[in-house]
């Protein structure tokens, strides 16, 4: 069954990234509606280097047409075993595939899954992977109301104890939706990264805060907060256990989030959480430095307005000061400086906070707002700082290098 072969669908491989390159996955699909979406979701997987193979049910067939994911893949499709023994050619305990991917994966087929019966493919896939400790993915997508079963909740909890990844679906109109295709992807990375985070829990600050004026006017800044997202998303796919705390609402697999608006709100929050035995805190927003005491009813247009500012407290040096072992990595966003001079303020700033490290980059050629940066990354080796430029992704990658770095230290 395992072949190379040059199927047109094969010319997007890798071109998103290489998280799943040298990796092949299994897509269980089944009776669900939501099989018109695995096209699409096994093309992303393609694009992000994976390899990619089908097996359906019957009733799968119903929806989707084997032709369709034999497109979708690029490979023959598994409608039926034969006595090439494919589950155990993909899922046994030499197979072929790195993980079992069941989406969409039906009321009925968790429920055989999670009493071990095999009466098609796909459940059987299962019963191989499980026994072969090879990951298994599930994404269910159902009526709300099946989903929301007693029996079904039960199975859902017994898989998950026997170590199963399932990304919940989403809840819409009376229905248990299949997750996003980004959703699914990400899970599948995590359960295939390297895993160099697990067991670590970080805290990350993202963005902007808002310090209000009146009931209706704010004080904020430029900070988009797509960094401190980025390393949310890359800390996830390596394993980590990951909270963010921010303005913004992400809906993203598996990160949980904290809401706030103001400065003194994010430090509150912060200092709440990290009673929670953190490993590291990652301050990426751009916290306010000043706010005001807000009138209490809107300011009228049209009349001159003096705002007196007050500066706000320090995050960063409030959370070393509670935490001290804790490790702690701090931004340090300047304009009008050289290099030189950039790298000199964020020294000062690692040892005035005692910090782990600093990130510090020159906001007026690029970074707030952007989808790429340039930033230098300076730690306890000061005369070595690390030059990073490229994509948001990419600095978040190195920064968490660097993080596993400082675990290994402490």
């Amino acid at each position: 069954m395992i072949h190379h072969n040059s199927h047109p669908t094969l010319q997007i491989k890798g071109q998103v990234s290489k998280s799943l390159a040298g990796k092949t996955i299994v897509i269980g699909v089944t009776g669900s509606i939501a099989a018109v979406h695995v096209v699409e979701l096994a093309r992303e997987l393609i694009r992000n280097g994976a390899d990619v193979y089908a097996v359906t049910t019957p009733a799968a067939e119903r929806i989707i047409h084997p032709d369709a994911l034999g497109y979708a893949t690029g490979n023959e499709v598994i409608t039926k075993l034969t006595g090439k023994i494919e589950h155990v050619e993909f899922c046994g305990l030499n197979g072929h595939a790195d993980l079992l991917l069941i989406a969409p994966a039906t009321a009925n087929t968790i429920g055989k899954i999670a009493q071990g019966i095999d009466d098609t493919p796909v459940t059987t896939f299962a019963t191989t992977a499980i026994g072969s400790n090879i990951p298994v993915v599930i994404v269910p997508a159902m009526h709300g109301s099946m989903y929301d079963h007693p029996a079904v909740t039960g199975n859902i909890g017994k898989l998950k104890e026997w170590g199963l990844t399932f990304i919940d679906p989403r809840l819409e109109e009376g229905i248990a939706k299949i997750a996003p295709n980004d959703m699914i992807v990400l899970g599948v990375e995590r359960a295939l990264g390297k895993h160099d985070l697990a067991g670590k829990r970080i805290i990350i600050t993202s963005g902007a805060n808002a310090e209000p004026i009146d009931p209706i006017r704010i004080l904020t800044n430029r900070s988009s907060g797509k960094t401190g997202v980025e390393i949310a998303i890359e800390a996830f796919r390596r394993g980590a256990d990951v909270t963010i705390v921010h303005r913004n609402r992400l809906g993203i697999f598996g990160i949980r989030e904290v809401f706030v608006e103001t400065a003194n709100d994010m430090t509150d929050a912060v200092l709440s959480e990290l009673d929670m035995e953190y490993d590291a805190l990652i301050s990426a927003a751009a916290i306010s430095d000043y706010t005001i005491d807000a009138a209490s009813s809107k300011i009228k247009s049209g009349e001159g307005l003096v705002l007196k500012f007050k500066p706000t407290r320090k995050l960063i040096r409030e959370a070393r000061d509670k935490y001290p072992d804790l490790a702690i990595i701090g931004f340090k966003a300047e304009t009008g400086v050289t290099p030189d001079e950039l790298i000199k303020r964020a020294c000062d700033s690692l040892s005035e906070s005692k910090l782990d490290l600093v990130v510090a980059n020159e906001v007026e050629i690029s970074g707030m707002g952007t989808d790429g940066n340039e930033v230098y990354l300076v730690g306890k080796d000061v005369l070595k700082p690390l030059h990073v430029s490229g994509s948001k992704h990419l600095i978040a990658s190195v920064l968490l290098d660097e993080l596993h770095g400082i675990f290994g230290e402490k």
